[in-house]
């Protein structure tokens, strides 16, 4: 087992895993809607099968919401 870190929160994996195997294990929600860094660069999405993480890796799952603010009038 090998110690990673994915949001911040510790996890115990097996490896070799890659991104696309971490995001099906831990079921990330959307998916197609995510951005991923590893070790704070952003993993390009065509890539995901082919990183191979490793002991300590840092991984980030990040979500951009759009949005906007209501204006007053």
């Amino acid at each position: 087992m090998a110690k990673i870190y994915v949001n911040g929160d510790a996890q115990e994996v097996s490896l070799p895993l890659s991104v696309s195997e971490l995001i099906k294990q831990l079921l990330v929600e959307n998916p197609e809607m995510v951005s991923v860094q590893v070790n704070e660069e952003f993993a390009e999405r065509d890539d995901w099968e082919r990183i191979a993480l490793k002991e300590g890796d840092k991984v980030d799952f990040l979500y951009f919401m759009g949005g906007g603010q209501l204006s007053e009038e």
